[in-house]
């Protein structure tokens, strides 16, 4: 089952920066922080890796076989290793799993999500989206590997944020936050000073290339 299963049944939607509750939902879905959210689209019983993802009695190890698992999405083993955090365990690895890119335009958020497992996701500011779900196509994988490649430049230099995800960035700033094993990582600023940055500019460009590749194979028909 896809984790991106739309919708059987939900909660009150959560908020967000898009008009309509259906994408603001996958939005927040994006960042791996909120099992009940993904809880909310499960049908009973909750398929595997979800019976332990959503058990209140699943213990540090259960989570750990769900991160050992090669078989498990990118995004589940997210949700385990911020889970195990909730229990007091932190993560010997530093392991980069996802990396989300925000930019507040005039019309709206441009969001782009990829995750190590190549798979994608990319919210236009219209609300409209691109599901990449081919995690076998060698051009998608190359630019999802070099973003991975630019951004783990980026986590070797900062630290993980302590505090609750912040809302999606204003108007005008940019946003890369980093889904790591040990946590939330992220940095954000001006459009126009975080392009130009050396640190930065190498993986908002290869964020572009991998949204412009998206986009163009959701023109051709080929998510």
């Amino acid at each position: 089952m896809s984790l991106f299963n739309l919708f059987k049944k939900t909660p009150p939607p959560p908020s967000g920066p898009y008009r309509d509750d259906a994408t603001n939902q996958i939005y927040q879905l994006l960042f791996c922080d909120d099992a009940a959210l993904y809880g909310s689209n499960m049908p009973e019983p909750s398929p595997y890796p979800f019976d332990i993802l959503l058990s209140d009695n699943s213990s540090v190890g259960d989570l750990q076989r769900v991160i050992d698992d090669s078989t498990t999405e990118a995004r589940a083993k997210i949700l385990a290793y911020n889970l195990q955090m909730t229990r007091g365990h932190k993560p010997a690895n530093k392991e980069l799993l996802g990396v989300i890119v925000e930019v507040g335009l005039e019309g709206g958020l441009d969001t782009l999500a990829a995750y190590s497992d190549q798979r994608a996701r990319y919210i236009n500011y219209t609300g409209s989206m691109v599901v990449w779900e081919n995690p076998e196509d060698a051009t998608a994988g190359q630019l999802i590997r070099d973003l991975f490649e630019k951004s783990r430049v980026i986590v070797s230099k900062i630290g993980p944020w302590e505090n609750p995800r912040k809302p999606a960035p204003a108007q005008g700033m940019v946003r890369l936050s980093f889904l790591v094993s040990d946590g939330l990582y992220f940095g954000e600023g001006p459009i126009q000073v975080l392009f130009n940055d050396p640190m930065a500019n190498p993986a908002l460009t290869s964020a572009t290339a991998l949204m412009q590749f998206l986009t163009g194979m959701a023109t051709k028909g080929g998510q």
